[in-house]
């Protein structure tokens, strides 16, 4: 194997991770206040539609992202109305909003399965972009790839290193308690869903404006689930979810180059390997938690609050 090709793969394994880490990290902390949210699927195909149809109307790729965001955050205020005002159902909503977002995708993007745009380039940084080697790796990647590894790194300092993070993991951990002493469940709850809604949008930007210039109805093909997924690999931990998504993401390269490797194994059985990996996981969080030897799971997940005054 030759070292273009190990830089290549390399490189297409952290382009794969991204949009997972997005999704993810802000999953993360919508789970973290203590609401299980089922529809990043929804939201994330939603923002890639969003910025597909305002990068093919404008060419503008700031606007596409942040139409992306802004879409992301529509389809969660939905999701926050439902569970955190008429208190429904947590999970029964997201599975509801899966649907709703897909069921707009297709029917606002028929019109656009024809049509192709710009994509949005790589970063040329002079000098460290042409190191050898390291160049390619670390300096010579879209600007969303790097504001993923960023945002992560925020929600860690936000989570551990500031007040309203305590606040807002006391709450998920305890809701009943954390209102009793005058915080703010519903608002911090609210915040968080649309922070996550946010995140998942850019999630599904980051397909069809970095990886695809072609709309596909099913261009997110269950990244969202697996995005739910991470945050249960991950602990709950931010950081892990880096850790998370590339190896889904290496999953995802690997099984397309496997035949270039002389892999004699079915294509479709390639297909299957990063679902199989998030059934293999969700298994595992089942056996933690039966044996409560999980610790950091939000102890008020998917619990409704009902507010005493």
């Amino acid at each position: 194997m030759n070292e273009g090709l190990i830089i290549a793969i390399i490189i297409g394994i952290s382009i794969a991770a991204v949009p997972l880490i997005f999704a993810a990290i802000g999953e993360l902390l919508v789970e973290r206040s203590g609401v299980l949210n089922l529809g990043v699927e929804g939201m994330m195909i939603v923002g890639a539609l969003a910025g597909f149809v305002i990068e093919f109307h404008t060419g503008s790729s700031f606007l596409a992202v942040l139409a992306a965001l802004l879409a992301g955050m529509a389809i969660a205020s939905i999701f926050a109305f439902l569970t955190q005002i008429l208190l429904t159902n947590h999970v029964a909503t997201g599975l509801a909003l899966t649907l709703f977002g897909l069921g707009i995708a297709a029917f606002v993007g028929r019109s656009y399965t024809e049509e192709n745009i710009e994509l949005i380039s790589a970063l040329h940084i002079p000098v460290l972009s042409d190191l050898p080697i390291i160049g390619p790796l670390l300096f010579s990647y879209n600007p969303l790839v790097y504001l993923a590894f960023v945002m992560v790194f925020l929600v860690w300092w936000f989570l551990f290193k500031t007040k309203q993070g305590l606040i807002l993991r006391a709450i998920g951990d305890n809701h009943d308690a954390a209102h009793a002493i005058g915080h703010n469940v519903v608002r911090y709850r609210v915040l968080a869903i649309l922070f996550g809604g946010a995140m998942a949008g850019i999630g599904g930007a980051f397909l069809s404006l970095v990886q695809v210039p072609i709309w596909g109805e099913d261009m997110t093909a269950g990244r969202g689930w697996i995005a739910l997924a991470l945050v249960v690999f991950s602990s709950w931990q931010p950081f892990k979810v880096i850790l998370g998504a590339l190896i889904f993401g290496g999953i995802t390269i690997l099984q397309l180059h496997a035949q270039g490797f002389d892999v004699r194994i079915s294509a479709q059985y390639l297909s299957m390997l990063p679902y199989l990996a998030t059934i293999v996981i969700l298994v595992t969080l089942r056996m933690r938690v039966k044996n409560k030897t999980n610790r950091t799971m939000p102890n008020c997940l998917g619990r409704i609050f009902h507010s005493t005054s």
